[in-house]
């Protein structure tokens, strides 16, 4: 589409957006000839690959899988040309295993060049299903050290608690390991291929961690007895464990863990780091170990950017690691010993992989993602801004403005709530915030309290009976808005999903007069029935932060906002999957009737094949073009 001309400056519409593609989680053939990685170039994530011999940009990759629904997942080896894709159906999250053989190269990516013999171009991969159970999830854990098991979690007992099991590759046969309780997830498998560490997410701000004995099936309790505390990106290598925990410090560091006692030592803090950028907020958020396990790559996540450094375990030297622009680093993972792969993105930039030689400091893009005919010039950076709100505590935020001029009373906004809670809002690449940009609207991207990124304090500033100051924190994030000339303050809508869309219907009800619309993505309207319906496995971790319906009853009926739906009287848009297995679409049918016969303006889009995250293309754009024709009526 050509587009149209407003205020002088070309615009889009939102299936143009939509259609900009990216590419992520890289993963890199043994033989290092390769790459395999996740793109929507079909609108919907598969796995695709290409050569690295020869010039990227002149390649076009190949596809690996052509599945209905999208590919959530890849896991590669080191050892052998093998992945395993990880797919659901409509949306449900029954994550199901896949094995793909050979990362699809063609023979002409031979070294020798003899391309002669091989004009026909055999794909040479394969793609085969390894779980059978279609009502359970499964979660990959790892690989073993020669490639032909992998290790990985499964709810198919009870629908409840994950169970270990392992299973050949190439028999597709599994086996049972350990009968396990609540929410187990795989940290990492010995060089050995005795020992599994088991993780059990108990709450965001509790992890446990165990160690599961392969040949006697004794499992052994690694921090019990110890303070709470989170760990992640666990790595054992043969000269031990490694990992992010904030078990010495408000933030996550990387620390050496001793299996034996439960202690950790810190290798590099995330204060140590903070310290060379100045007035920055953050902490650690990612760590890969080079294959000969001499270098780990850390990211320091600074204020929602990533700044990467090299860490020399023996000596524990610390170097910055430079050459790529301000943004964000994903699926960090080694190919060779010094050439690292991870997927950039930033504001103004959609996700491709790139590579980071560390030995030359040289980079170097891989994949070439389409920008669908919008230009990049039009693409907008926000602005890291900082307010305050009712107790002092400075709530970071990111805002964006457009590039025409404000009209005649300033920009309408959009104050835009991430879910979670404990997640964050980075400064990604995202198409829905350039859009609005493009057709004239501000907006203001919150990190309230409760969010990740910030330190363990921070993130657990809303749970609980603290639930209600988070919302408060949007009430002030409003205010700062007024003080800007150029937003029109009364011209604010609030937008979020998920629990950002709870955060949506709670602004609505505790300050109506401070929205004129809001839009809500399949938010929690009631924490009751919220609790009762939301997906068995997942209800003991969200208990922990929200409250329990045998103790917190009370709580979570006083700060539910389906009990004060009158209030809402400006249009409200709410949308939903059917297949959510989180917040199911009870949720959003009773706000929807509930405002409705209020007298409220409620327009209800929902789908019948997508869950918690909108991932069909068709649907995405019906979504976001419905949402952006909603704003227009409204605000």
């Amino acid at each position: 589409m050509q587009g149209n001309y407003n205020a002088g400056m070309k615009t889009y519409t939102f299936d143009q957006y939509l259609n900009i593609r990216s590419a992520i989680s890289p993963m890199v053939s043994p033989d290092g000839r390769r790459v395999a990685f996740l793109s929507d170039i079909t609108g919907n994530f598969q796995v695709w690959s290409i050569g690295l011999k020869q010039n990227p940009s002149e390649q076009w990759p190949r596809q690996l899988t052509f599945f209905t629904d999208k590919v959530w997942e890849i896991h590669g080896t080191k050892v052998t040309p093998h992945l395993i894709a990880v797919s659901d159906v409509g949306g449900n999250e029954r994550q199901q295993l896949y094995l793909i053989s050979n990362y699809g190269a063609r023979d002409v990516d031979r070294a020798d060049g003899n391309h002669a013999e091989n004009a026909l171009g055999l794909e040479g991969h394969d793609v085969r299903r390894l779980t059978s159970n279609d009502d359970a999830i499964h979660r990959f854990g790892a690989w073993s050290k020669d490639g032909s098991q992998i290790v990985y979690t499964s709810n198919e007992r009870n629908n409840v608690d994950f169970d270990v099991y392992i299973m050949d590759v190439g028999s597709g046969e599994s086996r049972l390991l350990q009968e396990c309780s609540g929410n187990r997830a795989i940290g990492a498998w010995s060089p050995g291929g005795e020992q599994l560490i088991l993780i059990n997410a108990v709450a965001s701000e509790q992890v446990e961690l165990s160690l599961l004995d392969l040949v006697t099936g004794t499992e052994i309790a690694v921090t019990a007895n110890l303070p709470h505390a989170r760990y992640s990106a666990i790595k054992w290598i043969d000269q031990g464990v490694y990992c992010l925990t904030d078990r010495l410090d408000d933030c996550l560091a990387l620390c050496q863990l001793d299996l034996k006692t439960g202690d950790v030592e810190p290798i590099v803090t995330a204060t140590e780091l903070l310290s060379h950028h100045h007035d920055t907020r953050g902490e650690l958020n990612s760590l890969v170990i080079s294959p000969d396990g001499k270098t780990a790559v850390v990211e320091l996540n600074g204020d929602g950017f990533a700044h990467l450094y090299a860490v020399d375990l023996n000596s524990q030297a610390v170097v910055p690691i430079d050459g790529l622009d301000r943004g964000i680093l994903s699926g960090l993972t080694f190919g060779a010993e010094h050439q690292l792969f991870g997927s950039f993105q930033s504001p103004n930039s959609n996700p491709d992989i790139w590579s980071v030689d560390l030995a030359h400091g040289t980079t170097n893009q891989i994949t070439f993602s389409n920008y669908a005919g919008v230009e990049p010039s039009t693409f907008i950076n926000p602005s890291l801004i900082q307010f305050e709100s009712f107790d002092g505590l400075s709530i970071p935020a990111f805002f964006y403005e457009p590039k025409m001029p404000p009209p005649e009373g300033g920009y309408p906004c959009i104050l835009y709530v991430h879910g979670g809670p404990a997640s964050q809002q980075r400064p990604d690449f995202d198409v829905r915030f350039q859009f609005f940009l493009n057709h004239g609207y501000a907006l203001l991207v919150t990190n309230v309290r409760g969010s990740s990124g910030y330190g363990r304090h921070y993130m657990m500033l809303d749970d609980l009976e603290l639930r209600m100051e988070s919302v408060v924190d949007l009430k002030h994030a409003v205010q700062w808005l007024h003080s800007q000339e150029q937003i029109n303050s009364t011209r604010v809508a609030i937008y979020g999903r998920s629990y950002g869309g709870f955060m949506v219907l709670a602004a609505l009800t505790e300050y109506p007069e401070l929205f004129a619309a809001g839009i809500d993505v399949v938010g929690i309207g009631n924490w009751v029935s919220f609790m009762e319906r939301t997906s068995p496995w997942r209800r003991p971790h969200r208990e922990r932060e929200y409250g329990s319906l045998e103790d917190h009853h009370e709580l979570l009926e006083r700060i539910s906002p389906i009990h004060k739906a009158e209030r809402i009287q400006m249009p409200l848009m709410v949308l939903a999957g059917d297949n959510d297995p989180r917040v199911p679409l009870f949720e959003s049918e009773q706000i929807v009737e509930k405002v409705r016969n209020a007298g409220g303006t409620v327009e209800f889009v929902h789908y019948a094949d997508e869950g918690h995250r909108f991932s069909k293309l068709t649907n995405r754009i019906d979504s976001f073009t419905k949402m952006a024709a909603f704003l227009e009526r409204y605000l």
